[in-house]
Order: C-alpha cells, then structure tokens, then sequence
C-alpha cells in the first residue's frame, strides 16, 4: 500500500515538473521590419512545450503564421579565461520576421504543452513596427559654414558645429554653452572642410585641446535635432589625426545624414560601458574613412540606433586579406601580428538597434555586438532586437558580422560577405538566442568557417545561407537548427566539409545542400551527448567522422532530406582557388544564383516568414531563390559597385 502511494506521488512529481507555467511575457523593442519577444516559463522538464505563433496586420481578416518561439534555458555559456558564466533561464524566445515599418500588428502566441499548460497560457497583443526617424520639418533651420568660407550665407549662419550647436565660445570659453540647439532643429553644414586646430588656443571651429567635439543635447522622438550635410557639397569632418572625432554619448534623438568623417581613430564614439550611452542615434547616408573606428558604443543604455546606407573605408590593407595574425601573408612581414589600423566600423550593445545597407571594407570586422559578458536581468539593458541586414563587407581580416554579445532575437539576414580571413558570422558566444542567420551569402573565407560559434553559444537558427566554406567547429553549442543552406567546399586540404558539434540533446539539422572537398576523407564530423548528459567537456573520443551525407544520416537520425550538390547548382560560380587561399575576390564577378535545372532548386521546406514567397514546388536551397530578384546589398543610394579593384 504504502509503495503504491509513493508511486502515486512519485508520478505526480513527474506530471508537475513536465507540465509548464506561464511566466513573464516581454515585447521586445520593435524594429523596422521585425518583432520579438520573450517568455518566461515554469516546468517543462522534459522540454515538450511549443510556442505557436501567428498574426496580422491590424484590419485585417486573415492570420499568418510564424516561426514558433525556440524553447530557451538551461544551456550553459561560458570560458574560464575570463571567469565568464551564465546559465541560459528557461522560456522561449523568438521573432516575426520581415514585416513592413510603421505598422501595427496583431500577434497572437499560443503555450501548449501535452503535460498541460497552467497560467496565461496564450498572449495578444497589438504592437508597431518602426518607422525611420526623419528631420522635424517645423523646426528651426540653422546654417554652419567653414572657417574659410567666402561669399554670401544664409542667416542663422555659424562658423562651425559648435556655435551652432552650442553657442560661440572659444579658448576659455568652449565650455559656455548659452545657445543650444534645441529639439526639432535642423543643422545645416555647407560644403567644406571642418578640421579642427585643437593647439590653436582660439581655434575657429571652438575646438577643444583633444580636437574632439563632444555633443550632449536631447531631441525628441517628434522633434530630433538634425546635423545634415547642406547639399551643396560635401561637409568634411576631418580629425586631423586626433584620438575621437565626436562624443555623442549623452545625447538621445539624433540624426546625422550626408556627412564625411575622415582622418581618426574614432569618429563617433557613442557609448562606454558603465558609463553612459547614446539613445536613437541615427547615422545615415555618411562617408567614413580613414578611420580606425566609425560607430561605437558598449552601453547597455544604449537603445534603437538606425545606421543605414552609409559607406565604412577602413585602413586595412586593399589588396591583401592578411589576417589577424598574418594567417595570409605570415611569412612576408607586412604588418607585426596583432597590430591592427582599423579595428571594427561599427559596434553596438543595448536593444533596438537597426543596421541595414551598408558598405564596409578594409577593417578587422566589420559590423559587431559588444562582446560584453551575461547580459543583464533587466531586458531593457541588454543585445536583444538587433536587426543587421543587406550589408555590403568586402575584405576583413577577423570576420564578417559578429553576434557575440547578443541575448535574444539577434537577427543576421541578406548580408553579402566576400573576403574574411577567419570566419564569416559569429556567435561568441549567444547568450540564449535565437539569433537568425538566414540569407546571408559568404564566399573566399579561408582560415575558419562559415559560422565561427565559440565560447559555448546557445539558440542559433541558420536557415537558407549559400555559403561558399565549410563549416568547421572545435568547441560545443548548443540548441542549435540548421534548414535550407548550402554548405560548399572549396577542396580545402585536409577538412571536411560540415561540422555538427551538439552541447546539449536540443538540435536538428536537415533539409541542406553539402559539397563534399575532394580528397578527403571525412567529409562530416560529429559530436553529439548521449542520453542524460551533455557533451560541453568532449574528448576526442566523442567525435564520429562520416564519408558522405548517407553514413551521417544512417547514424544521426539528422538530415533525412539533406542532399551532397556541386557547384553546377548555380548558373555560373566557381569556388574560391585552394592553391591561392588567401587571394582576393571581388562581388561583382560573382554570381550566386542558383541554375534553374540544379538539384538545389524546390530542395527546402518551408519556414514562414522566410521563404514563403518561393516559386516552385518548394523552396530552394541557399539565399537566393529562383525568380526572386537578388537583394540591393550596401547603401541604396550606390549604383556603381564600390569594391572592385
């Protein structure tokens, strides 16, 4: 009897602890054009429980569906050279992708869980997408000219930013600010060049010893304050060579538009880390060079910037992809290893931000999240709702894009890399996910991988990529989905082409294209924990190696509608040369599109909100679907190709 009652409670435990509890319900900031959020949940040991989620555009009749929210928690991300530690809390997390700005959408989220579902078990709720900030047309217009400006102005006319900006004051009186700029206006600069005098005591531009200009003032998400270029030339900020061009740390709703910055080491710093950080800073339509930095903030305060259309010209080298330490030219000295002359275009941490149709070229990386430890409790404070879309990077001598600080709903999508000498997109780590890599295309990335996912990573969906690499891994992730890539060989020696190293019980790849590199013999590796346990600490051991795509299939249960493809899928792209391995290549000679009669065309499944707008019997393989036009990679005001020799 009595073993009978402990059986009774002994299930009941079980039943409890598999059924799952609603928790908390967060919308994360919204974007242009996606929506995430995050749940928190109770339960669900046996992690059964699924998210469904659909919605509409307010007035509308009928309900699309979504990708459903990944289930989070528990994944451990961590690396003890840093005493880094976190553990992933339980829920779901995800995003309704490519949706239209400025409008209002009704999203419906639904819990189920056959153990049962106890709490608020489903959300509606009505939210809106942004739209991008624009000048306040009721505002005062006011005229900056250079030092050496001759002919007539237009009145408000100022010499210089600052006394537009803050009132005059030179020498001792930098500091006197009694004519703010005040919000709604608009700064006009007019053609010419502003570089600071910074050992002029009485320096025209009212510049300070360190050369820097630091802006401080508040706009408003109705009245932003404005700093455009006048249009009747092109406005040069020139450095002059100083430390940092402009802080604009303190400042909330700004729009900079159609302005040069040149000749720093950072031309806009716009937030330390504990210290303070710009909120709404948009860049947009600017030209950066000659710079070690263009965008930067570290801080967690720091939400909804807009960098778009702009072009970034580092001072890497052009005609060579040299690498961090020399991987690609280590024998001829160019450069001591390590010492970088550019580090990074932009790098950003907070929520919000949108970075979207930029060019960049000749830096260590190109676009990054802080690489900023756990994020906070707090989920304002914190890389969630990042939007990085239809890039243009050319030549970096680290990698592409880099998720590495990020929390959840990092979205990593239409981006063109061509050129990294390391890896392609990062997740170093992800601190639960998901972040979305889907459509990018990656070619010519010679030392690393397509997708570099180190310091135990978690929550990653790579869907629909044409990726020209393989696919490499040495350290576990974990949850991590792979749908709809191409994943091609370039007959690197010695390596595979496809790399699966599972952390936890919670992955699933299928339905990819594989380009096996000849001459090798296992082409596939995989790493995955037995039942109970996880495989953070693998040895050699655990490693299984495969020939071909079926061996793999046969032995993982994984990719049952996979397929191994050559580079006869597309209509005309050969592989980057093995026996040149760090040449240099250029996007206007490449062609990504897939060959009609190829075996990659109508080989995917469908993943709402992503390809639903595929042509044939199915979706293809890889990020440019038969039919559909290419994306407008970089800024969409460029119409010639800005890196070609």
């Amino acid at each position: 009897m009595r073993i009978a009652v402990l059986l009774v409670l002994f299930a009941g435990s079980l039943a409890a602890q598999n059924a799952t509890r609603a928790g908390r319900f967060y919308v994360e900031h919204p974007t242009l054009l996606n929506l995430g959020f995050e749940w928190g949940i109770e339960g669900d040991a046996n992690r059964n429980a699924t998210v469904e989620v659909r919605f509409r555009k307010v007035g509308t009749e009928a309900w699309r569906p979504a990708l459903p929210l990944l289930r989070i928690g528990g994944e451990r991300i961590y690396r003890e050279r840093e005493n880094m530690r976190y553990t992933v809390p339980e829920g779901f997390a995800g995003s309704i992708l490519n949706l239209e700005p400025g409008t209002q959408y009704e999203c419906e989220l639904t819990l189920k869980d056959p153990d049962g579902a106890t709490g608020q078990a489903q959300q509606r709720v009505t939210v809106a997408t942004r739209t991008e900030p624009q000048p306040y047309q009721g505002g005062r217009v006011l005229h900056v000219y250079p030092a050496d400006h001759e002919g007539p102005k237009i009145e408000p006319s100022f010499i210089g930013l600052k006394a537009a900006y803050y009132g005059e004051g030179r020498g001792d009186w930098t500091a006197v600010r009694m004519n703010k700029a005040q919000p709604g206006d608009t700064i006009l600069v007019h053609a010419g060049l502003y570089r600071p005098e910074r050992l002029n005591y009485v320096d025209p531009l009212s510049a300070p010893f360190t050369g820097s200009w630091s802006l401080s003032l508040k706009g408003t998400a109705e009245k932003p304050i404005t700093i455009k270029g006048a249009g009747d030339g092109e406005a040069i900020f020139d450095g002059a060579g100083n430390h940092k061009l402009f802080d604009v740390m303190a400042t909330q709703h700004h729009i900079f538009e159609g302005l040069t910055f040149r000749n720093t080491e950072v031309a806009m710093f716009a937030g330390e880390k504990d210290v303070m950080g710009a909120v709404a800073l948009t860049v947009r339509n600017c030209r950066f060079e000659d710079i070690g930095v263009a965008v930067w903030t570290e801080n967690a305060d720091s939400r909804d910037f807009l960098i778009t259309d702009n072009l970034f010209l580092g001072r890497e080298d052009q005609m060579r992809l040299i690498g961090w330490n020399q991987l690609g030219q280590r024998t001829a000295g160019i450069y001591p290893s390590h010492q970088l002359r550019s580090f990074f275009a932009i790098k950003v941490y907070g929520p919000g931000h949108v970075i979207a149709h930029n060019a960049v070229a000749y830096f260590h990386d190109a676009i990054c999240i802080s690489t900023y430890g756990p994020p906070d409790a707090d989920p304002q404070k914190r890389a969630s709702s990042i939007d990085i879309y239809n890039n243009d990077i050319h030549l970096t001598n680290d990698d592409f894009i880099e998720s590495d600080g990020g929390a959840h709903n990092i979205r990593v999508y239409g981006n063109r890399g061509v050129n990294a000498a390391h890896n392609g997109l990062s997740a170093q780590p992800m601190f639960g996910g998901p972040v979305y890599f889907f459509r990018n295309v990656l070619y010519q990335v010679p030392a690393g991988g397509a997708f570099k996912f180190n310091a135990k990573p978690a929550g990653i969906l790579a869907y629909q990529n044409t990726l020209i690499v393989e696919q490499t891994a040495t350290d576990p992730y974990s949850n991590a989905h792979f749908r709809n890539n191409l994943f091609l060989g370039r007959d690197t020696p010695n390596r595979g082409v496809m790399t699966w190293a599972n952390a936890t019980a919670d992955y699933s790849s299928d339905y990819n294209g594989y380009r096996p590199n000849r001459g090798v013999a296992a082409q596939y590796k995989w790493l995955a924990p037995g039942s109970g346990k996880t495989a953070y600490e693998a040895k050699d051991t655990d490693w299984r190696s495969f020939g071909n795509l079926a061996e793999v299939q046969k032995a993982t249960g994984q990719e049952a509608h996979g397929i191994e493809v050559d580079f006869d899928v597309f209509e005309n792209l050969t592989p980057p040369d093995a026996a040149q391995r760090y040449h240099v290549y250029h996007a206007m000679d490449l062609n990504f599109k897939l060959n009609p009669k190829g075996k990659a065309v109508d080989a995917g499944v469908l993943l709402p909100t992503i390809n639903d707008d595929f042509t044939g019997r199915a979706p293809d393989l890889g990020a440019v679907e038969v039919g559909r036009p290419e994306p407008h990679y970089g800024p969409r005001w460029i119409t010639w190709k800005p890196f070609y020799r």
